[in-house]
């Protein structure tokens, strides 16, 4: 189990930028990216934080554990509409449980935000069971990205 002075690091970020065109199936009648997609997309902005980073999901599963997500939100900004060339910023956010939260933002091509989400995931083992304590990968993992 971690022990830490201080709730968690806030002294180091770890981000990661995916760029993406919107493509024409994630539009609705109105032209413009259906508001569900923005969930694929921070989908696909962890997907690509965890390659980047070394904590992919397969990682994570290779040590026993799977990551539910237990809580989504999201702001809407401005419109995405197809063909759009975009990009999603995603960062780790640290904490002293064993979860693992990401914030989210969504940017046009001008940079102008288009939409901000923040998604949280929780540690449990493959029956199904929430595991409370840090998996030792896990805090293995935030010491090698500098987070302890």
């Amino acid at each position: 189990m971690i022990k830490r002075k201080e709730p968690f690091n806030q002294g180091k970020t770890l981000q990661h930028t995916e760029y993406f065109k919107v493509k024409f199936n994630q539009t609705d009648a109105l032209g413009i990216v259906w508001h569900g997609n923005y969930i694929d997309y921070f989908e696909d902005g962890r997907e690509a934080f965890g390659r980047h980073y070394g904590i992919s999901y397969k990682h994570v599963q290779d040590h026993g554990f799977a990551t539910p997500i237990v809580k989504t939100q999201s702001e809407h900004k401005k419109p995405l509409r197809y063909a759009d060339d975009a990009y999603i910023v995603t960062t780790f956010i640290d904490s002293p449980a064993a979860k693992m939260i990401f914030s989210f933002e969504i940017y046009n091509a001008q940079h102008e935000l288009v939409c901000t989400g923040e998604t949280t995931q929780v540690f449990t083992d493959f029956a199904g069971n929430l595991i409370i304590t840090v998996p030792q990968f896990f805090e293995q993992w935030k010491r090698k990205v500098g987070l302890l």
